[in-house]
This record gives C-alpha cells, structure tokens and sequence, in this order.
C-alpha cells in the first residue's frame, strides 16, 4: 500500500487487501466516473454492480476485490463521521444483498456505500453533474433570452449571434 499524496487516498494494487479494514469504503475509477463497493473482509467486496461491467444493469452483489478492481488501483475512501463502520457497514450492505433497483441517478454504486456508512444515500458524484448541468442549461437560457431582446428590437437574427458573448468568447 502506498500514499497518493495528489489526492490523499490510499492506494492499494488491485488484488491486494493487505490492511484494509471491513467496512472501508473503496472506490476504482473506471472511464468518465468512479466505482464504489463495501470491503467485507477476506479479499471480498459488496457493490452496486449497476453498469460497471456492461449496458446491462447488475444488482447488489459479493465479489473479489480483483473483480471489483477490473485491474484499477482501489483506494479507501475515508469516512470521518460515519454512522455506521466496521462490521455494522457490511451488515447493512450484506442486507441489500441481491437487490436489483440500480438507477444512476438516485440509487448507484455510492449511493449504496454511503447508505452502508453514513445510513443516508447520496452520491457527491451525482451532485457535480447536476450542479455542471443547470450551469449549462443556465448558460443557454441566458443566450436564448439575450437572442430574443436582440432580435426583438429589430437586429437581425445573423447580426445578434454575431455580437454575441458567451464566458467572454465572442461568436465569430
């Protein structure tokens, strides 16, 4: 195990589990977002397999930690102030065991690992791209009303778009 002093996560080679702690909350990236699970012990992890292997949605299930890992580095995700830790954690995972309702949106991977820690689903992933979405559909209303006034008064639709600014690039 070595410390990734960028981001202040452990880090632990895919199929190793030496030192983690039942209960700890791992996650692996995987291509655009991050992969959660509950570490259960004996090299054995419980997830929301959700898309993580395909388009197919998979439900809560017990794998290796290799499994999990798909050959990414896994880190430990610290959980100051949690609820519920150690062999509470993975009991509570344990229980949802099985479960097939994975939504992205409002019941993925970390939503299962932080109702397993903390007993309330969230997902701070999740919260980033909606924050990042209303921001761009902020922005294009912004542009669709600043379009309207200009062409309202008269300036011609090809006119307005050309004087228009955007984050300070001006439309060629």
């Amino acid at each position: 195990m070595k410390d990734l002093t960028r981001t202040g996560h452990l880090v632990v080679e895919a199929v190793a589990d030496a030192d983690l702690t039942i209960g700890s909350h791992l996650v692996t990236e995987r291509l655009g977002y991050t992969h959660h699970g509950v570490y259960a012990g004996a090299g054995k992890v419980v997830h929301y397999a959700g898309l993580s292997r395909s388009l197919r949605r998979g439900p809560v299930q017990e794998v290796t930690l290799a499994e999990f890992a798909q050959g990414h580095p896994v880190w430990i995700r610290q959980s100051s102030g949690a609820r519920f830790a150690g062999v509470e954690a993975v009991r509570r995972a344990y229980s949802r065991l099985g479960e097939d309702r994975y939504r992205l949106i409002s019941n993925n991977c970390e939503h299962f690992c932080m109702w397993c820690v903390y007993g309330e689903s969230r997902s701070d992933q999740i919260d980033v791209w909606k924050s990042w979405a209303v921001g761009v559909l902020d922005a294009g209303v912004k542009a669709v009303r600043r379009l309207t006034v200009a062409t309202s008064k008269g300036v011609s639709v090809t006119r307005a778009i050309s004087a228009f600014k955007f984050d300070g690039y001006q439309a060629l």
